[in-house]
């Protein structure tokens, strides 16, 4: 098994995503990349703690290949936005990859080099960095979208990034 970490706006919306691929074993939600231990979630919405809002993605890369995470990683988002993916706004919503390894840096590097930018005319903004302290967000942040799909939120934001997939990747779906 191998762990990659994907900041891409808000974590309702990633997990919802990343749950769904074959080879995904696990998404928990969760913070990384501020400066503060044990941040909570309203200390991360106030952009006090510098971590941005991530899921943690367990992988048999047997199964599903890393460069695969990485295409639903830049297809499902705009990482051409600063600090941004669509209402939400603020540090803790950036785009990141936080890689666990030698090879996910590199192919993280390509991938923005190469895929990214064939998808996205303006330029990306994504930061990769090594992952450091992944904190787990609250209980009630695990497994949002799928008990809470009627949620106001989670009903208009998340069902076009789902589509997407769908329509894209549904040779990678479980």
């Amino acid at each position: 098994m191998e762990t990659i970490y994907f900041g891409a706006g808000c974590f309702w919306c990633v997990e919802a995503v990343f749950i769904r691929l074959k080879g995904v074993i696990t998404v928990t939600s969760g913070y990384m990349g501020g400066h503060v231990e044990n941040p909570a979630y309203r200390e991360v919405c106030n952009g006090t703690t510098g971590h941005a809002e991530v899921i943690q993605v367990v992988f048999d890369p047997e199964i599903i290949a890393f460069n695969d995470l990485l295409k639903v990683f830049w297809t499902t988002h705009d990482p051409t936005t600063l600090n941004r993916q669509g209402g939400d706004r603020g540090t803790q919503y950036r785009s990141a990859i936080f890689y666990s390894n030698e090879l996910q840096r590199l192919a993280s590097i390509d991938s923005r080099s190469t895929f990214a930018t064939e998808l996205w005319e303006d330029s990306i903004v994504t930061e990769i960095s090594v992952a450091d302290t992944f904190y787990n967000a609250e209980d009630y942040h695990q497994d949002y979208y799928m008990n809470n799909p009627d949620q106001g939120y989670c009903s208009v934001v998340i069902p076009p990034k789902i589509s997407k997939l769908k329509s894209k990747f549904s040779h990678l779906l479980k």
